[in-house]
């Protein structure tokens, strides 16, 4: 079965409860902003290429009001995150440290233009936390709409500058080096729409992903290897270093013919890494272009085709992901048009695309495979949602 997605108003209610039980008085500010599925463009976006992703139903939520002690306290419900779930710190010495978790909310506040008083706030959320899916952006992002509401900070910042602070924020206080993609889709998120995202010129196109007879399947693979924290940044270095070799500024410019050309200069993981980057801009645009003509066959088609690139170039796949489109792609002929990993890899979500009919179907066979197998998916069926807003309260 696909697992309920919790609405806003729930999330609300209990962010609320816990605000009151803990600070002993009611929250005066709140914010949301949603996780993401990329539905294909899998490490362009630190290439300045292009990426396909759509904001998911499921939202990182932040209630709190503004004090005047100096002194931050912040509480998480989020469950998965590292302890303690209730911390404090002064609002004038933002430093990254334990818990990880706050991290992300310490940085997004340095990044604020004017003056960010303390605050005491409380985040909940249903945005699945290791999952591929941009737990941390939702995150950032719900900070930033929740702070830029208090008095004496400047809320009166271009968008993109916005979402540029909230990816400085996940780069200084986090030590990730995204791209740009999980903070834009969680700030701009339009429902009824994927975003293709032009990384380079930092400009989206909403393209339309509401036909009712098709639903995006998002399978949580449940594990989580160890290996993101320093196979991202290495995968990042490689592709700078191979840009330098193809004299080009990214990845963006190279082509085939170049790369084939330079294949003597490169070692043969870095080739590979490179034909991954090259290839997989192609197919997003190409992507793109299908879901605006209503062309599933050929977007599903990519999505296998990225997947492959992932396992067998980029080598950032893991035996649970492979499993999970391999059982899916076995219901081909039950409506699934493409599925593929989604996110940094080495472990949680793939994304599928398949029929609205078919989807229980589809659901209940991986479901069975994948535990004979030794583990347990957990499903979500999406709806391609808005982005971040403040609420009223």
């Amino acid at each position: 079965m696909a697992q309920e997605i919790r609405p806003v108003d729930s999330l609300l209610q209990e962010a609320c409860k816990a605000f009151e039980k803990r600070f002993k008085s009611k929250p005066t500010l709140a914010a949301k902003a949603p996780g993401r599925v990329n539905l294909i463009g899998e490490h362009t976006d630190y290439n300045a290429g292009f990426v396909f992703p759509m904001a998911l139903p499921m939202v990182t939520l932040v209630v709190g009001s503004p004090t005047t002690s100096g002194t931050c306290r912040v509480e998480t419900l989020a469950a998965g995150t590292d302890n303690p779930r209730y911390t404090e710190f002064p609002i004038g010495d933002l430093k990254k440290g334990a818990p990880k978790w706050c991290n992300y909310v310490k940085g997004v506040a340095a990044q604020m233009i004017g003056t960010v008083p303390s605050f005491d706030a409380v985040v909940v959320s249903s945005v699945p936390l290791g999952g591929g899916v941009s737990s941390s952006a939702a995150l950032e992002v719900a900070t930033y709409k929740f702070l830029e509401q208090m008095e004496g900070v400047n809320a009166d910042v271009p968008l993109i500058q916005k979402i540029l602070k909230c990816q400085k924020a996940e780069h200084d206080f986090a030590g990730m080096p995204c791209g740009i993609m999980d903070q834009y889709i969680s700030m701009t998120g339009r429902e009824g729409h994927a975003l293709l995202l032009d990384c380079r010129s930092e400009q989206g196109k909403l393209v339309p992903l509401s036909d009712p007879n098709v639903v995006v399947l998002v399978t949580n693979s449940n594990v989580k290897h160890e290996l993101t924290g320093s196979e991202y940044p290495t995968r990042r270095k490689q592709c700078q270093e191979a840009a330098k070799i193809l004299e080009v500024p990214s990845l963006r410019d190279a082509t085939e013919a170049m790369l084939e050309a330079k294949k003597s200069s490169l070692d043969e993981e870095t080739y590979r890494r490179v034909r991954h980057v090259i290839s997989e801009i192609k197919r997003t645009d190409e992507a793109a272009t299908a879901l605006e003509n209503g062309d599933y066959q050929t977007f599903g088609r990519l999505m296998v085709e990225s997947h492959n690139s992932l396992r067998d170039d980029y080598e950032v796949s893991c035996k649970e992901l492979d499993q999970l489109v391999e059982f899916a792609m076995q219901k081909k002929g039950d409506g699934v048009y493409g599925s593929r990993m989604t996110g940094g890899g080495f472990g949680g979500c793939t994304v599928t695309l398949v029929e609205r009919r078919n989807v229980q179907k589809v659901i209940e066979y991986i479901g069975e495979k994948y535990t004979a197998v030794g583990n347990k998916a957990t499903f979500y069926v999406c709806p391609p949602s808005d982005g971040a807003k403040k609420i009223t309260l």
